[in-house]
């Protein structure tokens, strides 16, 4: 941990920051101390050392309460993660065939806006239909509860926009990895938004005064917080089910290359799911408590996780360390140093091209925001959090497909 924000004069929690200070802007600063001044947060908050501005909550924060759920504390995109598969393959095979394995895959996976044209039988299959009339949120959306299910059918399986990508990466031992970073697509979000809103209007209803309007919360005893958390649930394991949907396909296309190259299958020897928007009932300081990570891994002692740098940067696969202070949790990647709209107006196509060299990826205008320079040093965010997770291996990419 880098520095303590302390609010003796008023009783409001601290706040941990495993960053030095002056890394951190003022705007997430002050997010940080609106959640600690709230009355049902537990112990202090814990901001990872990728904790960037958000939406009524810093991206990189983890929160524990008693009692309320604050929806924004997680996010829109709910369930958003990471998968990695290290592959037992001949490298040079996979190195040799990255562009064909590059379109294969823009076969299989939607990306951006683009959904899947026919549902696969394992998306269709998958048993958390079951529990679709369930979810609150879904009950008279403006587009209908039908078409809101057959879209979100038909975005499982594929990746979205923004900053998910899949890669194909290799480590420092010469292991070939297939990594991705995807999350709830549409449904989390509208779930997620519905979410933000009733809870806006109970705060207002009930004259409740916050430091942040995006901070609205349910308290335990409400039929909004069984609501919002039977939702959220759902919305964490369809997100989970998403990236195992894209990686079968993505294994698939790897292993019918290799097999037509070499008559061999690929196997694997490690594979990591995990989520870093979501919440989780745990026990911290001998208490069970509602843990909230918003752009943050769990790492509890053992807990594999993935921390990516960006397109054209180291990414880490770790093992948690289990450290109480940070309510055992760690970064979710490098995070950002600078907004989009920044990003677009600092660099140049020619920059896109310089930071990503040796990386088969797009180099257009439509990823400029997404290149390497808009985040920061993910050394230094690796050398920030030692004291919260073991590096088990170093990965660089050398194919990233953007949304």
């Amino acid at each position: 941990m880098k520095s303590i924000i302390e609010h003796p004069e008023n009783q409001h929690k601290p706040v941990k920051i495993w960053s030095e200070l002056g890394q951190v802007e003022s705007t997430a600063i002050q997010q940080l101390k609106n959640m600690a001044s709230l009355p049902f947060v537990f112990k202090h908050v814990a901001a990872m050392p990728d904790v960037h501005l958000g939406i009524g909550a810093t991206v990189g924060s983890v929160v524990a309460t008693k009692g309320a759920v604050i929806p924004a504390a997680v996010g829109v995109d709910i369930g958003c993660g990471m998968m990695a598969l290290r592959l037992n393959v001949n490298p040079e095979v996979i190195l040799e065939s990255t562009n064909q394995i590059r379109i294969a895959i823009e076969s299989v996976v939607p990306v951006g806006r683009d959904k899947n044209k026919k549902v696969s039988k394992t998306a269709s299959q998958w048993q958390g239909w079951a529990r679709w009339k369930t979810l609150h949120a879904t009950q008279g959306h403006r587009r209908g509860e039908s078409d809101l299910k057959s879209t979100a059918m038909a975005q499982l399986g594929s990746l979205g926009g923004g900053n998910h990508f899949i890669e194909l990466c290799q480590d420092t031992q010469k292991n070939i990895w297939i990594v991705l970073h995807s999350g709830s697509r549409n449904i989390g979000k509208s779930l997620a938004e519905s979410h933000i809103a009733q809870a806006k209007y109970e705060m207002k209803m009930l004259s409740v005064n916050l430091p942040d309007p995006d901070l609205a919360y349910y308290v335990e005893s409400s039929e909004g917080y069984q609501r919002y958390m039977r939702d959220l649930i759902w919305a964490q394991d369809y997100a989970a089910q998403n990236r195992v949907e894209m990686m079968a396909r993505i294994f698939k296309v790897v292993n019918e290359i290799v097999e037509k190259k070499t008559g061999q299958n690929v196997t694997t020897t490690l594979e990591v799911n995990c989520h870093h928007n979501y919440a989780s009932l745990e026990n911290h300081y001998g208490e069970n408590v509602l843990i909230t990570r918003k752009g943050a891994v769990r790492a509890h002692k053992g807990d594999y996780g993935i921390i990516p740098g960006s397109m054209g940067t180291r990414s880490y696969i770790v093992e948690g360390l289990g450290n109480p202070e940070s309510f055992m949790s760690c970064s979710h990647g490098a995070g950002r140093r600078m907004s989009r709209t920044e990003a677009k107006k600092r660099f140049t196509l020619k920059d896109l091209a310089d930071q990503t060299a040796g990386v088969n990826c797009r180099k257009d205008a439509g990823v400029l925001d997404e290149i390497p320079g808009a985040y920061k040093d993910i050394d230094e965010v690796m050398e920030n959090q030692k004291d919260l997770v073991r590096v088990v291996a170093q990965l660089k990419q050398f194919m990233c497909i953007k949304g």
